[in-house]
């Protein structure tokens, strides 16, 4: 008799609705990692602004209100959310490669990318 060739490896995962969408939620007795993530929304609006960035600097579109068209959002939203294209090297490789969560919500983390960039990395994680 052979032995298998595939090793089978079970976690009890439970999946959990969250605002309706899922979410995998590992068991209670299971040492989690104390790490601190940062919101997966952060790290959306991000994308984003990056995305509409770029598509300016294309010439894809000209204007703040040919984003707010397209997306079918605020101009004021849009405003708000492009400035975080526009945060400090410094801030985005914490915030995205080593995954450190900022100390602000997104609208102030938005307001501190006004800031000059040598400033924002103390106003953001401290």
């Amino acid at each position: 008799m052979t032995t298998p060739s595939t090793i089978r490896v079970v976690i009890p995962l439970k999946v959990k609705r969250r605002n309706g969408r899922p979410r995998i939620v590992p068991p209670a007795d299971l040492d989690a990692v104390d790490e601190p993530m940062p919101d997966p929304r952060t790290l959306r609006a991000i994308a984003r602004a990056w995305d509409w960035r770029r598509r300016l600097e294309r010439g894809e579109v000209t204007t703040l209100s040919d984003i707010a068209q397209a997306e079918q959002v605020t101009l004021p939203f849009v405003s708000r959310t492009i400035r975080l294209a526009y945060l400090s090297p410094m801030v985005l490789e914490r915030l995205l490669i080593y995954r450190r969560p900022s100390a602000l919500p997104l609208d102030k983390l938005a307001a501190a990318a006004l800031a000059p960039w040598a400033e924002q990395p103390e106003m953001i994680f401290d």
